[in-house]
């Protein structure tokens, strides 16, 4: 129960590695705010879980790519649990497309919910961490973001935005004692990695991924779990891969 006393917010936390990480959060004693838009289902029946673990839990439903919506789930996050020692800026979508075929909304939603709402969530929180003086922020970005993926212009675009966005807090922050830092996962079996052919994934299993499977979203949420405890209290401005291998 590594962060017992801790009250994280997760945002995009109303299905796949969102929910796996609010869980795995909650299993590790914290209290947890869940943040979805479009899929409240999912995150009102997850609060309720983790309420039957005995952690505070609720779920909130906000727009992050909206600057006020982010600062009032932020504010509402805040209230409820008392302050914020951990935020997971999860919440993300996909829109691929050749460039020729991706329309300017195409793009621009994209960068807005993935890059601008992980801007949005940590500026309308930042302040908090600076009064508090320790605490945790990981950001999801992606191997996309590292390597580039075709019919992924703007997927990359924001992951990589990310990337140098986790970068730059982490060395304006690291003085209060909050660390920041990204995950990037590959292939991960989710609701992403659905929407993909079969046979690109059998062709990426057999052929470029050393460990031959996709991963599983607890593996991403346990990663996210140890960034946050007091284990790597000395671990900031990283990057941690997460992809059997693809990208070495």
């Amino acid at each position: 129960m590594e962060l017992i006393g801790n009250r994280a917010l997760v945002t995009g936390s109303g299905r796949g590695i969102g929910e796996a990480i609010a869980l795995h959060l909650a299993e590790m004693g914290a209290d947890v705010v869940l943040n979805d838009f479009g899929n409240m289902e999912g995150a009102n029946a997850l609060a309720e879980k983790i309420q039957g673990m005995d952690r505070k839990a609720t779920a909130i439903e906000a727009d992050v790519s909206d600057f006020a919506a982010a600062a009032d789930l932020v504010k509402q996050a805040t209230e409820f649990l008392g302050g914020l020692d951990i935020i997971v800026n999860n919440a993300g979508i996909t829109r691929d497309k050749l460039l020729l075929a991706m329309k300017a909304e195409d793009f621009y939603d994209v960068i807005n919910i993935n890059l601008g709402g992980t801007f949005n969530v940590t500026h309308a929180a930042y302040r908090g961490f600076l009064r508090n003086r320790k605490g945790a922020i990981v950001n999801l970005a992606s191997v996309s973001g590292m390597t580039g993926t075709k019919g992924q212009g703007n997927y990359s675009a924001s992951k990589a935005g990310i990337i140098g966005f986790t970068k730059a807090m982490a060395k304006e922050l690291g003085s209060r004692n909050v660390t920041v830092n990204a995950v990037a996962p590959g292939f991960i079996e989710s609701d992403m990695t659905d929407k993909l052919p079969k046979e690109y994934l059998d062709f990426m299993t057999k052929n470029l991924i050393p460990m031959g499977r996709l991963g599983d979203i607890r593996e991403v949420a346990q990663v996210v779990g140890f960034l946050c405890s007091d284990h790597a209290r000395y671990i900031t401005g990283q990057s941690i891969v997460i992809d059997g291998g693809l990208t070495m």
